[in-house]
């Protein structure tokens, strides 16, 4: 569009040759940018906070990848010094967050195929579906629940600059009951060691307790309880109850004591109410929820988060059967798909909180994006379901300070689109560009 070719002629005329940072007249209190930053500009940029779309940014990045200041581009110049990632006509995100993730999961392999390949083969998978995600434009993920703590692994290694993908929330081992979907349901007993539980499985609070401690000692950020059955592990019902009350009291207050969050996958209306009457902080999938959840929900004074993956059933389905997935496990997954849909308009129409949650590892990793889309056609507006994977977010992990949001002080973790993500929300299905701390890690 000839405002496109304007913008970005006028963008490249201010970039170059400035001997000295400045601004005009009229915003004297932007006059001393420090040398030695980033400045990224687009055409434009989406407030989640406010919901507002402001004009013409120059979001200016301290060498610690956060937010120092954001000026009117039109008005504001900078020199040589400072890097320019200049993103023309583009639309501005905050970076998205996912809030139940498994990395070390991928979609294509289901049912006993795992049993094709060697331990470490799964944490080897999770350096490129990390990268998926980070290019999906997912700059953080909670990982709930990975074998031979994968998650904390990955995370360290993206850290310490080995690995590319996003800022990771580790979990470990995921939390659960002798036989409940958390464990291992899928060989004989042969195949156990004798009298041995599977690492993170307890049966009484005092076990579950240990279990919190030890995930925390060795890395977990977040703690993950399975209060119910599953969709895809076997011998298991998505409604049955497996953590009762007191237990998930148990690991609640003991992760809250040590400053942690807790995850609870709860399909189950009875796993529901027990997790927020427990105190647990996000409820994950929150299929089968009923009235009397919703209301719990509501009335909780410390916020309680619906965690509901309401998209990757069209690739389960789709797939599912090639990839190996029992016949048992799509029978359940076909069950509870409309109902968990239907029920998470419902829960919004409610008024319940709610954050973006994908439970990819069920599906790639690199479509995550399209549930936007069907979060979209289950009652939210395109504002609200990009709220839920930044504002939302971010406040669910306690994290504020940091991500989700485009605002001074937090990481600048940012994500391009060529239109406008509030009347299309599907711009979001494939994003052009990716910056996380600053850095330009997808786009040119």
């Amino acid at each position: 569009m000839q405002s496109s070719v304007k913008f970005g002629s006028f963008l490249r005329g201010i970039a170059f040759g400035v001997p000295a940072l400045f601004v005009v007249a009229a915003e004297p209190a932007q006059a001393q940018q420090p040398a030695g930053q980033t400045v990224i500009t687009a055409a434009r940029y989406i407030d989640v906070l406010t919901g507002k779309t402001v004009e013409f940014p120059a979001i200016f990045v301290g060498p610690d990848g956060r937010i120092t200041n954001i000026a009117d581009a039109r008005v504001i110049k900078w020199g040589s010094d400072v890097k320019h990632i200049n993103l023309g006509d583009k639309t501005l995100v905050p970076g998205l967050i996912d809030m139940h993730v498994h990395l070390d999961g991928p979609a294509d392999i289901g049912g006993y195929r795992g049993l094709e390949f060697t331990d470490s083969f799964w944490g080897m998978t999770a350096v490129k579906n990390a990268r998926d995600m980070l290019d999906a434009g997912f700059t953080t993920v909670r990982n709930v629940g990975a074998g031979n703590r994968n998650d904390i692994g990955l995370k360290q290694a993206i850290d310490a600059g080995y690995a590319v993908g996003p800022r990771i929330v580790p979990a470990g081992h995921a939390l659960g009951a002798t036989g409940g979907h958390c464990d291992s349901t899928f060989l004989p007993p042969s195949m156990e060691k004798e009298n041995a539980k599977e690492e993170g499985i307890g049966d009484t609070p005092d076990e579950l307790r240990y279990q919190v401690r030890r995930q925390r000692k060795y890395g977990a950020e977040v703690i993950k309880v399975c209060a119910t059955g599953g969709v895809f592990s076997r011998n298991t019902e998505p409604g049955q109850l497996q953590v009762p009350e007191a237990e998930l009291k148990a690991i609640a207050d003991e992760a809250h004591q040590w400053g942690l969050r807790v995850a609870a996958h709860a399909h189950g209306g009875a796993g529901i109410r027990a997790a927020i009457a427990a105190g647990i902080d996000t409820i994950e999938h929150a299929s089968l929820v009923d009235d009397e959840g919703i209301r719990m929900a509501l009335a909780r004074k410390q916020p309680v988060w619906f965690a509901m993956d309401i998209f990757n059933t069209e690739y389960t389905q789709a797939e599912g059967a090639k990839n190996g997935v029992l016949e048992d496990n799509l029978r359940k997954d076909r069950e509870i798909a409309q109902i968990q849909r239907d029920n998470f308009r419902k829960a919004h129409r409610a008024g319940v909180r709610m954050v973006f949650a994908s439970d990819a590892g069920v599906m790639p990793h690199g479509q995550v994006g399209g549930q936007f889309r069907v979060m979209v056609e289950y009652g939210m507006t395109p504002l609200q379901a990009i709220q839920a994977a930044t504002k939302n977010a971010a406040e669910a992990l306690g994290r504020e300070k940091d991500v989700g949001a485009i605002v001074v002080g937090r990481y600048a973790d940012l994500v391009a689109v060529d239109g406008d993500p509030l009347t299309d929300v599907r711009q979001l299905e494939s994003v052009d560009a990716v910056v996380k701390g600053g850095v330009l890690v997808k786009g040119e």
